[in-house]
């Protein structure tokens, strides 16, 4: 089997694959970045790289910035009710939560902020996340309770939070 075919079994529902990744298939960095001078990948950011042949996404940008952050990273605030749709938000940003530090220059626009190694992760469009109520939560702080109680009304319309949920959010977004 070819090297590019066995990436392309291998990447993400993004066409992405993190070094990590291809070092758990057999392949060294050295027949990755081979692959990118072919034009077969192409790297995006520090360790990761795409299929150039892999339909773009909307969501992608979330994607990326979550690879490109580790293993353990995760979608966080604003950024995960940018992702489901919840409410208008900045486009400019992306928020990324990781347990412990993180020295990587993610790019511009990019805000790490940390995490508790055992906080909770949700999978939404295939991007790990923090769960929808604990993203409002979050992202209340700087959109705005107002903004962020449309968001959990949203948040249950959508399917992403229980009844309950979204009235114990919104109870703590009154205080």
């Amino acid at each position: 089997m070819a090297i590019i075919d066995k990436i392309y079994d291998a990447v993400d529902d993004f066409g992405m694959i993190t070094s990590a990744e291809a070092r758990e298939l057999g392949l060294s960095s050295t027949e990755l970045v081979q692959q990118a001078r072919r034009g077969k990948l192409v790297r995006v950011a520090r360790g990761v790289y795409r299929m150039p042949v892999w339909p773009q996404q909307e969501a992608a940008p979330y994607a990326l910035a979550v690879k490109a952050a580790g293993t353990s990273a995760r979608l966080s605030g604003e950024s995960v009710v940018a992702l489901l749709k919840l409410a208008p938000t900045d486009p400019s940003r992306v928020h990324v939560s990781v347990p412990g530090r993180n020295r990587r220059n993610l790019g511009k626009g990019v805000r790490v902020t940390p995490c508790a190694t055992d906080a909770p992760v949700a999978y939404y469009e295939g991007i790990a996340c923090q769960p929808a109520a604990d993203a409002i939560r979050q992202a209340a702080r700087t959109m705005g309770p107002s903004r962020a109680a449309d968001a959990a009304r949203e948040a249950l319309r959508q399917g992403y939070l229980t009844k309950t949920e979204t009235e114990n959010l919104l109870e703590e977004l009154k205080r």
